[in-house]
């Protein structure tokens, strides 16, 4: 493993633990030129996934990339870190098992939407208001009334009541 701050090839595991949620392995590492101390993770990849973008073009599936993405809508609400992995390591799965080795943006980002809708509903607007490309305070307001529509209909459906649709 390259070290992250002089480049050196000479790099020495210090200490190795499973992560959190038991889906990759966490090595502490220290450069023996520089004397750096980092942290890499190893997973288990399935398959190499390309991701079909709306513009046409492919790109190798990034797991940072949907990471920091869940996690800036994420930011400031209660959420653990474990459970944004978590939902991440599940996508990520259900991607990999799916058979498909090129997979449509949309694709992720529904999936991410659905997760993220079951975590936090305010997580899951701001998710769906760069997903779906808002531009418009109207935009917000239609998403939010048909969220509530939803919403509503599936509390009448719980109460025993019969789904007005």
């Amino acid at each position: 493993m390259r070290c992250p701050y002089c480049g050196a090839d000479n790099t020495q595991v210090k200490e190795t633990r499973p992560s959190e949620d038991g889906a990759a392995i966490r090595r502490r590492r220290s450069c023996n030129v520089c004397g750096g101390r980092f942290t890499t993770f190893e997973r288990v990849v399935l398959r190499e996934l390309m991701v079909l973008k709306r513009s046409g073009k492919r790109e190798p599936f990034d797991r940072e990339k949907l990471e920091r993405s869940v996690s800036i809508a994420a930011r400031k609400r209660n959420i653990g870190e474990d459970a944004l992995s978590q939902m991440v390591s599940g996508i990520q799965r259900q991607l990999e098992s799916s058979g498909d080795n090129e997979v449509s943006a949309d694709l992720i980002g529904g999936m991410v939407m659905e997760a993220l809708r079951s975590i936090d509903d305010v997580a899951f607007v701001r998710f769906a208001s760069v997903y779906r490309n808002f531009s418009t305070a109207k935009d917000f307001e239609a998403f939010v009334a048909e969220l509530a529509e939803t919403v509503s209909a599936r509390q009448a459906n719980s109460s025993g009541k019969p789904d007005p649709d």
